[in-house]
C-alpha cells in the first residue's frame, strides 16, 4: 500500500489548497470588495474586527469551491 508523504498529518496537495485558497481569498477580498465596504467591514491591520470574519469567509468559500472542483 503507498502512502503520500504527509507535513503535520496533511498531504502537500492539501497545503497547496489551503494556500491558494487564502491567497485567492485575500486577492478577491481586498481587491474586489475592500474599497466598497463600509468602514466596519474594513480589515484593520494585526486587529480582529469584522472585516478580518469577512475576509475569512471568503476563503473559506474558496477552498470550498477548490475542493468541489476536485472532485468532479
Amino acid at each position: 500500500m503507498a502512502t503520500q508523504r504527509q507535513i503535520l498529518g496533511i498531504t502537500p496537495r492539501r497545503w497547496l489548497e489551503y494556500l491558494v485558497a487564502i491567497l485567492l481569498g485575500n486577492a478577491i477580498y481586498y481587491f474586489s470588495f475592500f474599497p466598497h465596504l463600509p468602514p466596519t467591514l474594513r480589515h484593520q491591520g494585526f486587529q480582529i474586527d469584522w472585516g478580518m470574519v469577512l475576509d475569512f469567509a471568503i476563503c473559506v468559500a474558496v477552498y470550498g469551491l477548490i475542493r468541489l472542483g476536485s472532485k468532479l
